[in-house]
């Protein structure tokens, strides 16, 4: 292989991850993620840095968020929400992953 092919390909693999995450979501019943309103129903999240876009039928939602770490593997996805008469996404804890996403209590200033 020549040095130009193998640096290309280095390359493209650091951009692909690079890229984000992305990880799919089905919520059971509707909650908000900062003033707008996810229906139930199965959504992409997709995750880059300190950014979420939650993409689902007619709605896609960019929000702030942080990734944290526990100690061990999420057995499967889960949901925690406020309680409330329209309850908030607070985390998604990811299943097969050790990450969970922490979403800010002002979500919604990085509206779409």
């Amino acid at each position: 292989m020549n040095k130009k092919l193998v640096l290309s390909v280095i390359a493209f693999a650091a951009l692909s991850l690079a890229a984000g995450k992305k990880y799919d979501l089905k919520l059971y019943e509707p909650a908000m993620v900062g003033n707008t309103e996810l229906k139930a129903g199965e959504y992409r999240v997709e995750v880059d840095g300190d950014k979420a876009v939650i993409k689902g039928y007619k709605v896609q939602k960019e929000t702030a968020v942080k990734q944290e770490s526990s100690d061990a593997k999420y057995d499967s996805t889960t949901v925690r929400l406020s309680a409330g008469e329209k309850p908030q996404i607070k985390e998604i804890r990811l299943g097969g992953t050790k990450t969970k996403l922490v979403f800010s209590e002002n979500a919604g200033s990085a509206g779409m």
